[in-house]
């Protein structure tokens, strides 16, 4: 069992969701460990990237102020990982397009992945039929590759689930991530969540659109925690340099929720 699967096994989990360079890796930094002391369970880690396709406005919005270096390297994530890691054991997950990985080299990403303490990799635009090319690589380096299931996935779960480890992320609703109201939510919730169980023993983590409490504790309750990115990012746009204090206080209230 992997270090994300363990943490998210334990309790109904809240996991969340930060842009890194936004405003600065150092404020990311302490980002990252309010979340941890608000309760977090995992904390998601954005890189940046101009073209994010299943992002909403508000994380798009968040890589434009990340990217205002547009020569930000990926080894400078890297380092604010290791500083992270000092003072912190939180799971940690990149989310990050296909593009920047194989650029940087499926071998050596995630080889660094394991160096500085990334323990998991979140790839939206990486289609099932071509994960044989990075697999050997995550595998390899002990990297949680996570798979993401839809609406639409159907008889595909199976397949999207089958050797995969650290959780399921299912994901509530069409379209891009971006705070929506309860009636936006997949009506079928339920049975998906269901098709999931039946073929793989993973933590099920639903995201996409939760930005409320009350969001929160419903989701965790028809599956196994709640990830929330936008309502995070948007703490992050509106408070800046003084964001982890509120982001812990957010954190605090949602995990309270989950596991009412």
């Amino acid at each position: 069992m992997s270090k994300i699967q363990q943490a998210l096994s334990n309790q109904k989990s809240f996991i969340a969701f930060v842009t890194a360079n936004d405003p600065d890796l150092e404020t990311t930094v302490q980002n990252v460990l309010a979340l941890a002391e608000g309760g977090a369970d995992l904390v998601e880690i954005g890189i940046p990237f101009s073209d994010p396709v299943a992002d909403g406005p508000v994380i798009q919005k968040a890589d434009v102020r990340a990217l205002k270096d547009p020569n930000l390297p990926v080894d400078a994530i890297f380092e604010a990982v290791q500083k992270i890691r000092q003072q912190s054991d939180v799971p940690l997950a990149f989310l990050v397009y296909c593009n920047m990985v194989f650029q940087y080299g499926y071998d050596a990403f995630t080889a660094a992945c394991a160096k500085y303490g990334v323990d998991g990799l979140i790839i939206p635009d990486l289609p099932y039929e071509e994960q044989g090319e990075l697999t050997p690589y995550t595998k390899k380096h002990g990297i949680d590759l996570i798979p993401l299931v839809t609406s639409h996935s159907g008889d595909r779960i199976p397949r999207l689930v089958k050797g995969m480890t650290g959780f399921v992320y299912l994901v509530s609703s069409n379209g891009v991530t971006g705070q929506r109201s309860e009636e936006d939510f997949s009506q079928n919730l339920d049975q998906l969540v269901n098709s999931v169980r039946r073929a793989t023993d993973l933590p099920i983590e639903i995201g996409f659109g939760i930005h409320s409490p009350k969001q929160a504790n419903e989701m965790a309750a028809l599956a196994d925690g709640a990830i929330v990115g936008s309502a995070c990012v948007a703490i992050c746009e509106q408070y800046g340099r003084q964001a982890p204090a509120h982001l812990k206080d957010y954190a605090q209230e949602m995990v309270t929720a989950i596991r009412g």
